[in-house]
């Protein structure tokens, strides 16, 4: 399908594609203004978790916005941040975990750099500043949260604008085949260099999200990273913005290791796309030592703790309970990845398939047996998303995965509602896509 360039007043990250103009979702597919459906695999970028025209959902927000829509967060708070934390703090691997709440995965990233800077301050650690982070990650897009991201081609253009931070090689078994230990050991090395008494916090993806697509480490990585940071101490803040409430089969993505963090941050399907929110959790311990050393914490935002936000997240938590979702994404995602391996394992450009609950990435590439990416500038994931898009399907795509420039993802992460007739759906349109951009 073609479009027509747009002319209106609006502009929009991707330019010079003229999107069609939405009309309404309902549970996993949207609708555009001729009629058109489109089967929502990914969730937009894995943010829709419990589908599309929830009432619930709706109805919470039209509640809490008809009794009070707004109330600064520094004078009062609201019936329900304090139920959401509540039931936050049952699931949410932190002990007495408190819940900051603010708008986006740049903000709660930006948020928990500065709290684990204050941490450190209140344990008399005054030195401690840097946050190392992760080559081939993506943190957000406000300059501290883009000082610790490392996707080259959204740095790039701001590198005189960022105080830079250490960043060491991720995991990445498919082209860097060490264990998990040895992966790991690079943050010893990076904590020794920048020197200890220097260093605040590490901060990565425990499953990594849309740089890397859906990569996992090895199970010998994320108890040896504890150890570091516990004998360095050095806090580690686990960034489940896109992998956390329940995409990856369980809560949170670190528990498919039973490694706790300090600090967690997480935003994408916190209000399943109703509203736009975020949280940084910390320890109960932590927040109570920041109080007690420093007085307050020290961040702020116009719509932090809002209680329309988090309403719509309490209810959007609710259905995922009631409804077992997280139970769901884990049956149906091992039933996706069976079914990408049967579909388009053979295909000679499918290099690997990787995932885990319900978020799944295939990794596109010129040769099998090399490993060669394709050159950016054939733009593969981009022209494979554009066919699905066309046929009628959602995807999630990404390059740079394979050396930060080159490399072609193509990801997908439906909504935990999703059932097995529609992940059989989704995987052909893909494969359709696939084999019309590529030949079978």
């Amino acid at each position: 399908m073609q479009y027509t360039h747009p002319q209106g007043h609006v502009f929009y990250r991707k330019m010079g594609f003229a999107r069609p103009k939405i009309s309404h979702g309902e549970g996993i597919y949207l609708f555009d203004d001729t009629g058109k459906r489109y089967i929502d695999g990914s969730g937009g970028p894995l943010v829709v978790n419990v589908g599309h025209g929830r009432t619930e959902v709706v109805e919470a927000i039209a509640k809490q916005a008809q009794a009070v829509a707004y109330a600064h967060a520094i004078m009062f708070t609201s019936e329900p941040a304090e139920q959401f934390s509540a039931e936050l703090a049952k699931i949410v691997p932190l002990p007495d975990a408190r819940f900051y709440y603010l708008s986006s995965g740049s903000e709660v990233v930006e948020a928990a750099i500065k709290l684990a800077r204050q941490i450190q301050m209140a344990r008399g650690e005054n030195c401690r500043h840097l946050i190392i982070s992760r080559w081939r990650s993506y943190h957000g897009m406000s300059l501290g949260a883009l000082s610790v991201s490392g996707k080259l081609g959204m740095r790039q253009p701001f590198l005189a604008m960022v105080h830079d931070m250490p960043h060491i090689a991720p995991p990445y078994p498919y082209r860097d085949p060490v264990s998990g230990a040895e992966a790991a050991n690079r943050l010893e090395s990076a904590i020794l260099a920048a020197g200890q008494m220097n260093v605040a916090a590490f901060i990565a993806e425990p499953i990594s999200g849309a740089s890397l697509g859906a990569m996992a480490p090895t199970d010998d990585y994320w108890p040896r990273i504890r150890e570091i940071c516990d004998q360095y101490g050095v806090l580690f803040i686990a960034d489940e913005v896109l992998v956390g409430m329940g995409r990856t089969g369980k809560w949170w993505g670190l528990q498919h290791w039973n490694v706790q963090p300090d600090i967690m941050v997480t935003s994408k399907g916190l209000a399943g796309g109703y509203f736009p929110l975020g949280f940084v959790a910390a320890k109960g311990s932590d927040v109570e030592q920041i109080r007690q050393t420093l007085g307050d914490f020290n961040h702020g935002g116009t719509f932090s703790h809002h209680a329309v936000g988090t309403a719509a997240g309490l209810a959007t938590l609710r259905i995922m309970q009631a409804e077992n979702l997280v139970e769901n994404a884990a049956n149906m995602g091992a039933y996706l990845g069976q079914q990408l391996h049967q579909t388009l394992g053979d295909h000679p450009n499918v290099g690997d398939i990787r995932g885990c609950g319900l978020f799944w990435a295939l990794e596109i590439v010129q040769d099998r047996v090399t490993k060669e990416p394709f050159p950016v500038t054939r733009h593969m994931a981009w022209d494979i998303w554009k066919r699905a898009f066309d046929l009628g399907l959602v995807a999630y795509y990404s390059q740079g995965c394979a050396d930060g420039t080159n490399g072609d993802l193509v990801m997908l992460g439906p909504p935990l509602i999703v059932n097995r007739e529609q992940v059989d759906e989704i995987v052909q349109l893909l494969a359709t896509a696939v084999h019309a951009e590529l030949g079978r």
